[in-house]
C-alpha cells in the first residue's frame, strides 16, 4: 500500500510553505503528496511544485496527485497537456484525479456554457479522449460534450494514470472499465471492500484484469490535544459533504452514501434544524459522531495511526488528508507527524 498525504487548497498555504510541506512530507517517509482541486490556484502546477521540491530530500522527488479535477473547468485536451506536463517534470509520479463535480447541476452547466449531460456520460467521454492524448494518441471523437478532430497533444508523456472520482455504482463501474484507478471519499472498510468488488465488475465486463484498477482514497484526520476543536474543525470538514442541500434528492451523490451506511436519520434530523434557521456553530454540536468517527479520525495525536490503519484497510493508496484544527503550519504538521508511514507495522 503507497502511504500519500493530501493537503487540501484551503489550509491557506503560501508557495513557499507548500514546497517546504512537500519536503518535510519527504522526510517523513511519505510516498506521494495529493491535492484537490477547483477554480483557484491551478492544482497542477502545485503537484509540480512538491516534485520538484521533494527532490531535495529523496532523489526525483515524491510521487504527486490531484484527486479531483472538476472536468467543467477544462477542455480534455488542454487537461491532457497540463497532466502530462507534471507527468515529465516528475518523472512519471504524477497521478490525474478527474471528477464530474457540480456538472449534474443545470445552473453549473449554463455558467460555463455547458450541454445537458449527466455526470456518468460526461466522464466517460474525458476517460476515452483524456487517456488517448495521454498515450500519444492523435484523436477524432464526437460526443455530447467532447469533441475532437485529429487533435494531438504533440507529445508522449511518461505514463500519466487517469483516476476518476466515484462513489455511486454506476460511476464504480465506469471506473473500472476506463479508468487506472477509483478515486473514493468518505469511507468506512466495508465500503472500500464492496465498491472494490463493483470496480471489478465493470474492469470484467470491459474485459480488464480489476488489479489494473488502483483504488485510492483520501482519509481525513484532526488531531489536537483539545478534543473538541478536533471535533469541530473535522465536523466542518465533513459537514458539506453530508447534508443535502435543500431541493436536491437525498439518494444522489454523498448524502445518499451516507444514508446507506444507516445515518439518513440523524442527516434528515439535522437538515430540519437548518432549514429552521439553526447556525452553523448548532450544526456543528449535533453532528452525529458516530459518522464522523466512523470515514475519519479526531481528537489526540496518539490515536491518529491506528485510526487511519483501520480506515486504510483494503485501500491501494491511503491518503492522509490534512484537516487542520487550528491556524497555522503546526496543527498540519501534527497530523501528518501523527500517521507518518514509519508509524505503521511492518
Amino acid at each position: 500500500m503507497e502511504i500519500g498525504v493530501g493537503l487540501d487548497r484551503g489550509l491557506g498555504l503560501n508557495w513557499e510553505q507548500y514546497r517546504e510541506l512537500a519536503r518535510h512530507a519527504a522526510r517523513l517517509g511519505y510516498e506521494s503528496v495529493w491535492t484537490n482541486a477547483g477554480i483557484d490556484r491551478e492544482p497542477m502546477h502545485i503537484c509540480a511544485q512538491w516534485s520538484v521540491a521533494s527532490a531535495d530530500v529523496v532523489p526525483g522527488g515524491l510521487g504527486t496527485g490531484i484527486s479531483v479535477i472538476p472536468v467543467g473547468y477544462w477542455t480534455a485536451p488542454a487537461l491532457a497537456s497540463c497532466a502530462a506536463t507534471v507527468g515529465e517534470i516528475s518523472g512519471g509520479k504524477f497521478v490525474l484525479g478527474i471528477g464530474s463535480g457540480a456538472i449534474h447541476n443545470p445552473a453549473f452547466r449554463t455558467s460555463l456554457g455547458l450541454p445537458d449531460i449527466g455526470p456518468i456520460g460526461a466522464m466517460r467521454e474525458y476517460l476515452t479522449t483524456v487517456r488517448a492524448l495521454l498515450a500519444g494518441e492523435t484523436v477524432t471523437f464526437q460526443g455530447k460534450l467532447v469533441t475532437l478532430n485529429g487533435v494531438s497533444i504533440g507529445f508522449k508523456p511518461p505514463r500519466v494514470p487517469v483516476a476518476l472520482g466515484a462513489l455511486g455504482p454506476q460511476m464504480l463501474r465506469l471506473a473500472g472499465a476506463a479508468s487506472d484507478g477509483a478515486a473514493l471519499n468518505w469511507c468506512d472498510s466495508q465500503r472500500v471492500a464492496e465498491y472494490r468488488e463493483i470496480v471489478a465488475e465493470g474492469a470484467r465486463s470491459a474485459g480488464r484484469d480489476p488489479s489494473e484498477v488502483a483504488i485510492i482514497e483520501y482519509i481525513r484526520i484532526c488531531v489536537d490535544d483539545d478534543v473538541d476543536a478536533a471535533r469541530r474543525a473535522y465536523v466542518k470538514s465533513l459537514m458539506g459533504y453530508a447534508m443535502a442541500r435543500p431541493g436536491v434528492s437525498k439518494e444522489l451523490g454523498y448524502r445518499g452514501h451516507f444514508a446507506r451506511m444507516g445515518f439518513d436519520e440523524q442527516l434528515t434530523e439535522l437538515e430540519e434544524r437548518r432549514d429552521r434557521g439553526a447556525p452553523d456553530d448548532e450544526l456543528v454540536e449535533n453532528f452525529p459522531v458516530d459518522l464522523a468517527l466512523q470515514v475519519g479520525y479526531f481528537g489526540p495525536a496518539s490515536g491518529a495511526a491506528a485510526a487511519f490503519r483501520r480506515l486504510a484497510e483494503g485501500l491501494d493508496t491511503a491518503i492522509v488528508r490534512v484537516v487542520a484544527a487550528r491556524p497555522g503550519l503546526d496543527s498540519i504538521t501534527a497530523v501528518m507527524e501523527a500517521c507518518q508511514p514509519s508509524r505503521r507495522p511492518a
